[in-house]
């Protein structure tokens, strides 16, 4: 018999929302989104990051791209109508959402932001993004996530 994964903060809250979907847990030595997506058994168009950034006027926002995939920072600032953004440091990230590196989900941080999901997660009827832990993913809906963060899809990723 499986063992049961842990409940992270954002299983809890797709739980309270009613929102079905597949826990993953995988080795914490897998850091990378590419090895995460192997480890995971899924293809790595449908395992997504979740990137935080500051805009020149010092507005934070959230975009998930897939993991193969990186944010065109223009296209981001574009998509949230400010006239450019840049990724926040490393160091940053703890303080202002409640994650760590490795360990950031579009669920459950301090502070809701506008959040953006690239376009291609309508190709998939589930995408991957983590649980709020390092070693730790769910599987589901992309418009459920949207709707759940308040979320909207635009084309904002490259190969």
């Amino acid at each position: 018999m499986e063992k049961e994964i842990e409940k992270t903060n954002v299983m809890r809250i797709l739980d309270a929302a009613g929102v079905h979907y597949t826990p993953y847990a995988y080795s914490v030595d897998a850091t990378d989104g590419m090895t995460i997506a192997e480890k995971l058994g899924e293809e790595p168009y449908s395992v997504f990051k979740t990137l935080v950034t500051r805009s020149d006027k010092g507005a934070y926002f959230v975009f998930d791209v897939p993991v193969c995939m990186t944010l065109n920072l223009k296209k981001a600032a574009k998509a949230v109508g400010v006239k450019s953004i840049e990724m926040i440091k490393q160091k940053e990230l703890l303080p202002l959402t409640g994650y760590i590196h490795g360990g950031c989900s579009p669920l459950g941080m301090k502070k809701a932001f506008p959040t953006v999901i690239d376009d291609t997660a309508h190709l998939f009827e589930e995408i991957c993004v983590s649980a709020g832990r390092v070693g730790r993913q769910v599987k589901l809906s992309p418009t459920e996530l949207a709707d759940l963060c308040g979320a909207v899809f635009a084309d904002i990723a490259d190969d």
